[in-house]
């Protein structure tokens, strides 16, 4: 286990680079900063005194006579206060106080990595706390937003700070345990990401580095001291407050998110009462508002600042009258509007896994989720999702079941669910569900896929496995079918095989088994 651990923290370090791509904006900074009339780069000091690097962009001409709004953006996992600084001087020259900062245990700011723990939410209301005091900022219209773990703070913010009255949360999370924990498999590509990231550019404190340890290690006894840890940390345990509190919220995310999948935004916006809005669209995690950082014409960021022009300046620029839920499909260009989540899939159609399948475990047929941030971005950018010949997937190790051949074409919205029997050989075990979109050579490309672990099974005992794909929009041209493929081996996720097991999928006559796909009506 030690030399796995080793290996683990060495793939992190690499994985880093995936984010200070996103980073290469420091490489503008000094221009940036040298080009940017108007911004103070100031010391904040947050929760306990910890030191927080900081920097205010006011309005041209504000001589103190008036009040404006003020926006709180706090950094994303990794990156620098200047960030944001072409979205933040944009959005001071349309009459906001901007203050960017970065987190505690980051860069230069003092103290260690909380990952958006109660040091963290009291850094947020002292940062606004700051900003009253020390600017012309307005105390009745303020809001936070940001990318990523930015994102994450700021909806945690709302919760215990009702002063924010709009919140931007742009490829974040609103229950950490569900994005990289989700079927109670460890997403460890994507965990390796945010402890390389953190290795380099931050001080972990001995909590968390405990938490990724133990993480990594699938020890079993410390399961529930990670759920603990990862509730404390999630906007959905605080959904209540947040309703109370009545923020305007505004969660975008990215079909492909391979840190921070959509399925947990979803859910977590339908549980919102106040005003709201859920943008999807192509891409994995931040590449969507990427461009926008670089100061690049930007849908994300365009929505981001009518979402507060609106709920904090008040202009009637009719966002609150749009249908709140916006998606953009992986094979079109164009947005679709949805008065709600519910009506994205608004019919299903069932594909019936019968008879009973049997896969041998500990390899990896050739279906994969593909590889963190490369796949999702080539799908973003030229429709290249990952594929698989399906044809030619040994049937050894992995289970396939197909449609028929669509007469017309399939617009897949929203989240596939599967249902099954499941008889294992081994009291645990790990299974990986792919949903592809197969032409008529056998070529699959990836629509969906989501892992799903057990443990303390009875060996040849048969129980029921009920798995959400993750969510997504997609269109199955006519002509094509579309293909379940079950595997037990995935480089995105940590698996529980042990040596030897097999995996036998059966369809009882008093419980047939299916993939029920969610549909848009024609």
């Amino acid at each position: 286990m030690g030399h796995h651990r080793k290996a683990l923290r060495t793939t992190a370090v690499g994985a880093v680079s995936a984010t200070l791509i996103a980073g290469s904006a420091l490489g503008l900074a000094p221009t940036a900063q040298a080009a940017t009339p108007g911004i103070r780069f100031v010391d904040i000091q947050g929760e306990g005194g910890t030191v927080l690097k900081a920097n205010v962009i006011t309005p041209a001409g504000a001589d103190g006579t008036r009040r404006y709004p003020l926006l709180v953006m706090p950094t994303s996992w990794g990156l620098p206060q200047v960030e944001y600084l072409a979205q933040a001087q944009k959005l001071a020259n349309s009459g906001y106080i901007v203050l960017t900062y970065n987190v505690r245990g980051f860069w230069q700011s003092g103290g260690e990595i909380e990952v958006a723990g109660p040091p963290d939410i009291a850094d947020a209301s002292r940062v606004i706390d700051w900003a009253l005091a020390n600017t012309p900022a307005d105390a009745r219209h303020i809001g936070m937003g940001g990318v990523s773990y930015g994102a994450g703070i700021s909806l945690l913010a709302a919760a215990h700070d009702k002063r924010i009255r709009a919140v931007a949360s742009l490829s974040g999370w609103a229950d950490l345990i569900d994005s990289i924990y989700s079927g109670r498999t460890q997403h460890v590509q994507a965990a390796a990401l945010l402890d390389g990231a953190s290795l380099v550019t931050g001080r972990q404190s001995a909590e968390l580095r405990q938490i990724f340890d133990d993480f990594y290690s699938s020890n079993l006894a410390k399961e529930d001291e990670i759920a603990t840890w990862g509730k404390k940390r999630s906007a959905a345990t605080y959904v209540d407050q947040i309703n109370k509190n009545g923020a305007a919220v505004l969660l975008a995310n990215a079909w492909g998110d391979t840190v921070f999948p959509p399925n947990q935004y979803a859910d977590f916006y339908e549980k919102l009462t106040g005003p709201k809005r859920l943008q999807l669209r192509p891409g994995d995690h931040a590449t969507a508002e990427l461009t926008g950082l670089f100061g690049l014409p930007n849908d994300v960021w365009t929505d981001t600042e009518r979402w507060f022009d609106h709920y904090l300046k008040g202009e009637d620029n009719g966002i609150d009258r749009e249908q709140p839920v916006q998606l953009k499909s992986r094979s079109t260009g164009g947005y679709e509007s949805y008065p709600d989540w519910k009506s994205v899939g608004a019919t299903s159609r069932k594909i019936a896994l019968a008879g009973t399948t049997t896969i041998h475990a500990n390899v990896d047929s050739g279906a994969d989720g593909g590889i963190l941030f490369l796949s999702s971005i080539l799908d973003q950018v030229a429709q290249l999702p990952p594929v698989a010949s399906i044809p030619l997937l040994p049937r050894r190790w992995a289970a396939v079941w197909q449609s028929q051949k669509y007469a017309t074409a399939q617009r897949v919205r929203g989240t596939a669910e599967l249902h099954t029997t499941l008889t294992p050989t081994k009291e645990s075990g790990t299974l990986v569900a792919y949903l592809y979109d197969v032409g008529p050579l056998g070529l699959g490309k990836l629509v969906s896929n989501a892992p799903y672990t057990f443990h303390g099974r009875t060996p040849g005992k048969p129980f029921d496995v009920d798995l959400e794909l993750f969510s997504t929009a997609y269109d199955v041209p006519a002509g094509h079918r579309l293909a379940l493929v079950v595997d037990t081996v995935d480089p995105l996720y940590i698996e529980h095989n042990p040596s030897g097991a097999r995996l036998t999928f059966s369809s009882p006559a008093d419980d047939p088994s299916y993939v029920s796909i969610p549909l848009r009506e024609q």
